[in-house]
């Protein structure tokens, strides 16, 4: 077995966009482009983890990977971990948790962010862009992931918060991507946490790590993948990817 694996969390019930992963972007399932591209990044095996059988077949129907788990999972992190242990018998070295709604996201992101967790400098590691906007800055819908000093590229820094508001307090402020690294060690270690206060204050998992003394490093990358939560992300995803044809 190849010591990545890219597995991603993926479920129908969402609330303010139900199916998303099965709403079509070019006439294509917005679960394959995610899938696809993970293909395209060449780091490992990739695999898709869902309660839906709807989901399940989709990725099927192309020849892809998934993996049926227990609906009542809190989070996709424990989705992710559920197949890493039962379904690939904890083999794995590192695990990367893609999430499913970022149909633009680039193969060599993810490319870029194994090589650096195959250096073991981290627990975990993640990827940032820069903020586009002030209207950004202000979004409690864009997760802002604070630093010390400027991010460059193919440099990576030690994640001090990740922030909803606009209160970064001096720190360097970027747009977090949804996607995490991590080691083996690290993930197992992470799902046997109780689920901390900040996390279910701001409703970011990866706080639960930081509250709990973990190592996350953060890069930098050019390109900005849209997390799709609502309609308008969709229209707006639809727009950018027909134009990137």
């Amino acid at each position: 077995m190849n010591k990545t694996a890219v597995i991603i969390p993926s479920r129908l019930d969402a609330m303010r966009l139900p199916n998303k992963p099965l709403k079509l972007i070019n006439n294509k399932e917005m679960i394959l482009h995610v899938y696809e591209a993970a293909i395209k990044s060449n780091v490992g095996e990739v695999y898709v983890a869902t309660p839906d059988q709807k989901i399940i077949d989709t990725v099927k129907k192309i020849g892809g990977n998934a993996f049926l788990t227990e609906e009542n999972h809190q989070t996709g992190t424990d989705r992710v971990f559920e197949v890493f242990k039962k379904n690939l018998n904890s083999n794995p070295k590192i695990i990367v948790n893609l999430q499913g709604d970022m149909p633009n996201i680039l193969p060599e992101t993810i490319n870029n962010l194994v090589e650096y967790m195959d250096k073991g400098h981290c627990e975990i590691g993640t990827l940032a862009s820069k903020l586009s906007s002030n209207e950004e800055l202000e979004d409690e819908n864009v997760v802002k992931v604070l630093v010390k000093e400027k991010l460059k590229t193919g440099i990576y820094a030690k994640a001090l918060d990740f922030v909803r508001l606009k209160n970064i307090q001096g720190l360097k402020a970027y747009h977090h991507i949804g996607i995490y690294a991590f080691t083996n060690n690290a993930l197992s270690r992470y799902v046997g946490l109780k689920r901390s206060k900040l996390e279910l204050e701001r409703k970011l998992e990866q706080l639960r790590a930081m509250e709990n003394g973990m190592s996350i490093h953060v890069g930098y990358v050019n390109s900005s993948p849209l997390s799709v939560d609502t309609k308008k992300d969709l229209e707006e995803i639809k727009k950018i990817m027909r134009t990137n044809e």
